[in-house]
């Protein structure tokens, strides 16, 4: 089953994943200033939110291994300067 985890020490509270989540898994809990998954139903692994993630505070487990290109992190760091 898949696991997503924000290590609540390294995240900034910057909000880029709540801006690039497809499926709006995460909330922002504004009394710590971080974020928190809030529906991790919702995920359908792209890996968005972790990519994007300043501080990689972002981590996914057990997720099913596909070929699609935004899982693919090498092909994403070429194409970083396009996004």
């Amino acid at each position: 089953m898949l696991e997503m985890k924000i290590k609540e020490k390294a995240c900034r509270g910057c909000r880029l994943c709540l801006d690039v989540c497809p499926t709006d898994c995460f909330s922002f809990n504004e009394e710590t200033g971080k974020a928190e998954v809030e529906i991790l139903e919702n995920c359908i692994a792209c890996l968005s939110c972790g990519y994007i993630c300043p501080s990689g505070a972002i981590t996914h487990s057990n997720y099913p291994a596909v070929s699609n290109f935004y899982r693919n992190i090498h092909f994403s760091q070429r194409m970083e300067k396009f996004l």
